[in-house]
């Protein structure tokens, strides 16, 4: 999470300071904006990361979910009969012995 709000809040300095610098606005306003565009961006970062960490876990749990349902379901599946006709043919293709 610190890294996040460090990357977020990093590109939102650069972003604010490289357009005030291109606006030729004075330096000390410049600053000003860029740390209050570092906080913003920093905020908007962290809540950015944490739908994407909720929706993440959301699906992996659905996921989880849905195969512990598809490995009930067929263990609840009996297995039909083994018959002998299907058997049959790999008898056929088995090599000869000498």
């Amino acid at each position: 999470m610190k890294f996040v709000i460090l990357v977020f809040g990093a590109l939102g300095f650069a972003v604010v300071a490289i357009a005030g610098f291109s606006a030729g606005r004075q330096p000390d306003l410049i600053l000003r904006d860029a740390a209050l565009g570092c906080l913003v961006t920093a905020m908007a970062g962290r809540w950015f990361w944490c739908v994407l960490d909720r929706a993440f876990t959301e699906t992996v749990v659905a996921r989880r979910a849905c195969a512990s349902e598809a490995a009930a379901a067929e263990a609840a599946t009996p297995l039909p009969p083994a018959s002998t006709a299907r058997l049959a043919p790999l008898a056929k293709t088995a090599a000869p012995t000498r």
